[in-house]
């Protein structure tokens, strides 16, 4: 009966085995042991992915924990366990309601998602176009345009604060929503994204060949390239739209009205609100925020996870 038994097992191991490698091979990978990699190496390695996994999860559990929690609690127990009484319904019940001389969560939340979603998206198909003229058509300058482009990454925010808050005054643009959807709207890392993109998934071929049978620029561009550059289109879209979500810079020079912020200058008044006048009821409306803020990003990066990942691993084997 045990030697059955151990039959059996040695059965199940086998087809756990076989399974697993059906499994990689149909995701195209290829086991380490045929790449020459050692074991201490993969030790090492998964070591280092574990500890800068437990590095990004420590502030996102804590804030999770702290949520649920009184001010008191906040400040006197362990932040990374639970405390009675559990407060979150309550911390969020306030977090939507007006706070005196301070501000309204609610409409913060408005205009980023306003911002981040007008800004994220228009910039993301201006980055699309630009990269597919750069990437399919030559022309006079070409080369130095897109040069011009990309050395727009190399000139700091800081560097052209004054410029910009001078230029938004003189055309009306302060205290404006467009004045921050604008700026959010030029993106030169998604130009270039999209560019590299194009480059290793749109095939010349295929572009020639409808360009043979007739079909133009526009027909081509809709109905050949862009099902192709869904992956690359996820990739720049995500990283606008968490750019413009982030953004604290530009929202700071350009608002001087509560009713104008989004999350991240709002969330720096509460902050400066607190300290300045010592008002630490606000404490658990802050923690309470950052739950809420991170949900939407975290929400967006998990729906569209494999079309992201295909876009970026499609994006690094162009030259």
């Amino acid at each position: 009966m045990s030697e059955l038994t151990a039959k059996e097992v040695t059965s199940r191991r086998q087809r756990r085995r076989e399974r697993a490698r059906q499994q990689q091979a149909d995701e195209g990978g290829v086991p380490l042991r045929l790449l020459g990699v050692k074991r201490r190496t993969v030790f090492f390695l998964t070591a280092l992915c574990i500890v800068f996994t437990i590095y990004t999860l420590i502030p996102i559990v804590w804030v999770i924990v702290n949520a649920t929690k009184t001010q008191y609690n906040i400040l006197t127990t362990f932040g990374f366990w639970f405390a009675h009484p559990f407060s979150l319904v309550s911390n969020f019940r306030a977090l939507f309601n007006n706070v005196d001389g301070v501000g309204v969560y609610f409409r913060w939340f408005l205009n980023t998602l306003l911002y981040a979603g007008v800004g994220g998206i228009g910039a993301t198909v201006f980055a699309t176009l630009a990269g597919y003229g750069f990437s399919r058509f030559r022309f006079r300058g070409s080369r130095s345009a897109f040069m011009f482009v990309i050395a727009a990454l190399l000139v700091p925010v800081t560097a052209i604060s004054y410029p910009l808050y001078l230029i938004y005054a003189r055309a009306g643009l302060i205290n404006s929503a467009w004045g921050m959807i604008l700026p959010s709207l030029v993106t030169p890392v998604g130009v270039y994204l999209m560019r590299t993109f194009i480059d290793a998934s749109v095939p010349q071929e295929l572009i020639d060949a409808a360009r043979v049978d007739g079909a133009g620029e526009i027909k081509i561009f809709r109905r050949l390239a862009l099902p192709l550059m869904g992956p690359g289109f996820v990739t720049v879209l995500l990283l606008n739209v968490v750019a413009v979500w982030n953004n604290y810079f530009l929202p700071m020079i350009i608002f001087s009205e509560n009713s104008r912020f989004p999350l991240t200058v709002g969330m720096g008044v509460w902050a400066s609100h607190a300290a300045q006048s010592g008002d630490q009821n606000i404490y658990p409306l802050l923690v309470t925020g950052g739950l809420v803020t991170i949900v939407p990003l975290a929400a967006l990066f998990w729906f569209v996870q494999r079309r992201w990942n295909g876009g970026l691993l499609v994006g690094s084997l162009a030259n």
